[in-house]
């Protein structure tokens, strides 16, 4: 679960990274609108780039599940089309749970997106218990390299963009429907 937790950080992170030049056309691009509603509907891989905008307010999003929670149910995680980026979907609302059958199956998710915020201390603890689990080889070299890569991004970022802080975004879902192509 750590490991699935290090690789949404890392979506987050690149996402977030990715410069803003050309951002008014992308965000054209990179969503559409519901004829029958007229609410706009973001591809899971580019609400990133606008999500600062939409914090706690109603979004939809349309992604491929990747991965359903097995043991609860509670989440699920979406990606788009061009598979860039993930997005974790709580179950709130209408939504019981997600099955495990809906893994590669497109959604359409109506929810509130939300921010939780990775404090420059949570980071740098991250960091500590990577070095601890490597010292006492409870995790190969190759998943530390790559947690550790994840954590300096994420260091790196907050240095770039003056923050104290880290942001990863998730959306509480209150309804979602099966896409049929």
């Amino acid at each position: 679960m750590k490991q699935l937790a290090f690789t949404l950080v890392a979506f987050a992170f690149y996402t977030v990274s990715c410069s803003n030049a050309g951002q008014t056309q992308s965000n054209r691009d990179s969503k559409q609108t519901t004829a029958e509603t007229g609410t706009v509907v973001f591809d899971a891989d580019s609400l990133y780039a606008v999500a600062e905008s939409f914090i706690d307010e109603p979004v939809a999003v349309r992604g491929y599940v990747t991965h359903t929670c097995k043991h609860s149910g509670k989440r699920c995680f979406l990606t788009g089309e061009g598979q860039k980026h993930s997005i974790r979907v709580e179950a709130t609302g209408e939504i019981g749970g997600f099955d495990k059958e809906l893994e590669g199956s497109q959604l359409e998710v109506n929810g509130i997106l939300r921010e939780r915020r990775l404090t420059q201390s949570e980071v740098a603890d991250m960091e500590i218990d990577l070095n601890e689990r490597l010292v006492k080889e409870e995790v190969s070299a190759e998943t530390c390299e790559a947690e550790l890569a994840n954590i300096n991004e994420m260091k790196e970022w907050m240095k770039v963009h003056g923050k104290d802080y880290y942001s990863i975004y998730y959306i509480d879902g209150l309804n979602y429907e099966k896409v049929h192509n």
